[in-house]
């Protein structure tokens, strides 16, 4: 999940970092229709900003955006900025579907704008560093011998360096701060004195940043599955490797609650070691020479995200350990985890931003020490995650101190998050709800998916809409202001049936972060 030259105080306790004291007049976008099927309302645009806002005249960059308008005549309350997190996620076609996904009287309020952050996706220059990173077949992740950790840091060594090759006029300034800084031009180039946002994952930290830095320019702000702030962006990374072993193994319990479809027997840990062991025959021997361990996490790894996808990993893992069939296997890393082969833009800017904004060790000794320590109690994805943040031990820009997001300016902010979220583990939500003077917390107690509003809970969703829609938020509770049950667990598929959603939002917010 989750890490530039000009450097963000460590306190910024006293005000906007340095980069805000010359700023660049925002044209107003042009708006044109870009509508699809399912979207058809929505509206696309594009947006100068410097490269480097400390030199507004300098070079300029270009922001992709989209909007739903508003429709109501009567209460309009401006934008509604949307992030889904990463950081390298595409926000465009987020803007749709919150639009459509918030109660009507809600949306049609707001200008729901979506952007692609610098670096990303149509936004230009757009990042691809080492195209054909995570292509199959990848060195087992596990660096049980020599060999295997010298081809998995060679690899990180590379990808680091072919960004440093490629990209290194723009890696200075891919980071957080500058991402805030290019949300503050789209308000201004909107024409608003102050902006609403939402936003996932990441996005809860951008979001968190900017009402650091803007505290007087923040109207509403809603903070979905929230990263921790105090540990961006090492810890924060080993925190996951806990939490996602443990959804695995929530995974691993709903399987034994289903052996009558799956008939992998009903003992977790018998379950378990079922998997571990499909993932040595994998190692040896990958399936149609494209799934390997490594592979096999990655496919996985999307059931700590959603339990929708339970029920089609499932069928995978059974068909490959009771009928030594890997093609439904093969299908689940295409439909899950391919993603990454196809393309690295999302995993270049991932890792330019966490790289930048924060310190990383530089000593491997260290990386080795931690993830073979959290690996002995969490195995599932440690060494998978480390490989994926690895290149930061070798970026080639210097670092910035992370922005201490503590606010009492800030009006209130509404938190959301799930007790056994993996990305964004609990912990996180309840620090920044101290570290945010006047927000509240709505907990989703026992839910385990990440991202969690617009996917079906009706009481998560009635928090969400009535903050957006009066500002109010839920007041009580030592901890949480106000609690919501998690939505039933999947069932085994009895169908091929369209996809829920929260499916449809999980696609949208992408995994890692």
């Amino acid at each position: 999940m989750a890490g530039m030259l000009t450097a963000v105080p460590a306190d910024a306790s006293a005000g906007p970092a340095p980069r805000t004291a010359r700023t660049a007049d925002a044209a107003k976008p042009a708006w044109k229709k870009c509508g699809t099927s399912k979207y058809p309302t929505l509206q696309c645009a594009s947006l100068k900003v410097p490269l480097d806002h400390a030199n507004p005249r300098g070079r300029l960059i270009t922001l992709a955006l989209t909007r739903v308008p508003h429709t109501s005549k009567k209460a309009y309350q401006g934008p509604l900025l949307v992030n889904p997190g990463g950081p390298g996620g595409s926000g465009r076609s987020l803007a749709g579907f919150v639009a459509a996904s918030l109660p009507k009287a809600v949306a049609s309020q707001y200008d729901v704008v979506g952007f692609d952050p610098r670096g990303v996706g149509a936004s230009k220059p757009a990042l691809n560093c080492r195209p054909g990173h995570f292509s199959p077949v990848r060195p087992d992740s596990v660096p049980s011998t020599p060999a295997l950790a010298r081809a998995n840091l060679d690899r990180a060594r590379a990808f680091a360096e072919a960004c440093g090759r490629k990209h290194r006029d723009l890696l200075p300034y891919i980071d957080t701060v500058d991402a805030v800084r290019d949300m503050d031009a789209i308000r201004r180039a909107l024409g608003a004195r102050s902006i609403n946002y939402f936003g996932y994952s990441y996005g809860t930290y951008l979001g968190a940043v900017y009402a650091k830095l803007y505290p007087d320019r923040v109207r509403r702000m809603a903070l979905d599955s929230v990263v921790d702030p105090t540990g961006v962006w090492y810890e924060d990374n080993l925190a996951q490797d806990h939490a996602f072993n443990s959804r695995h193994r929530a995974f691993m319990a709903w399987v034994a609650r289903h052996d009558r479809t799956y008939r992998l027997g009903t003992d977790p840990e018998r379950i378990e070691a079922a998997w571990y062991a499909m993932r040595a025959a994998l190692a040896k021997k990958p399936a149609d020479k494209t799934v390997g361990a490594s592979e096999l996490e990655d496919t996985f790894m999307p059931g700590g995200y959603y339990n929708g996808y339970w029920p089609h990993l499932a069928e995978a893992f059974a068909a490959f350990v009771n009928d030594k069939d890997d093609d439904p296997l093969v299908a689940a890393y295409r439909n899950f985890a391919a993603v990454d082969a196809s393309g690295d833009n999302g995993y270049s800017v991932y890792t330019s931003v966490q790289c930048r904004d924060a310190d990383w060790p530089r000593d491997w000794n260290r990386w080795r020490r931690d993830n073979w320590a959290v690996h002995e109690k969490s195995p599932f994805m440690t060494w998978n995650n480390a490989w994926y943040n690895a290149p930061c031990a070798f970026w080639p820009t210097d670092t910035l101190e992370p922005v201490d997001v503590s606010n009492h300016s800030v009006p209130p902010v509404l938190l959301l998050q799930a007790t056994d979220d993996a990305a964004t583990p609990y912990e996180g939500a309840v620090t920044l709800h101290h570290l945010l003077a006047g927000s509240a917390l709505v907990v989703e107690e026992g839910g385990g998916n990440h991202g969690i509003t617009l996917s079906g809970n009706a009481c998560l969703d009635k928090h969400l809409a009535a903050y957006l829609g009066s500002g109010k938020v839920p007041r009580g509770g030592a901890e949480a202001d106000a609690v919501c049950g998690a939505r039933p667990e999947p069932k085994p598929l009895s169908t091929k049936a369209p996809a829920s959603r929260g499916a449809t939002l999980h696609g949208l917010l992408g995994f890692r972060g």
